[in-house]
């Protein structure tokens, strides 16, 4: 599983002219699945993402009791070393994704994490404002 996290003052998802999840002064995180990803990864991001020094005085989210805004994101698995189209066979499927996605979700929920998603399956409008600005790629 790959994650980008990203601090942001702001962060919403919109889909279909409704907002979906939002949240205020905290961490938008971009999770992608590949084909050999369990819940025992999405267990492992979900410590990494919530216990990430990453926020002010190098305070994690689990510190201070910042929100998360979850949005699946197949293309974190994408491949553009041949040409200019990427390529998506790295990526698991939906079925598959899906579930590990959901996972990742609960773990933060059970580590006493506020968490907002986006919506799987559909076109979403995801708009943030980032602070720092500070990204950060993880991977498990």
């Amino acid at each position: 599983m790959r994650a980008v996290v990203q601090t942001v003052s702001r962060a919403s998802v919109t889909v279909d002219g409704e907002v979906v999840g939002a949240i205020t002064d905290g961490l938008l995180v971009l999770v992608g699945v590949t084909h050999s990803d369990s819940p025992d990864h999405a267990e492992t991001l979900a410590r990494k993402v919530h216990e990430l020094r990453i926020l002010d005085d190098e305070k994690s989210a689990a510190e201070v009791g910042a929100p998360l805004l979850v949005v699946s994101q197949f293309t974190l698995y994408g491949d553009v070393r041949k040409g200019r189209r990427p390529s998506w066979t790295a990526a698991a499927p939906a079925g598959v994704a899906e579930p590990l996605v959901e996972a990742f979700v609960e773990a933060l929920r059970a580590r006493g994490a506020l968490v907002e998603t986006g919506r799987f399956r559909t076109h979403m409008l995801v708009e943030s404002v980032n602070v720092g600005p500070r990204t950060i790629l993880l991977e498990v």
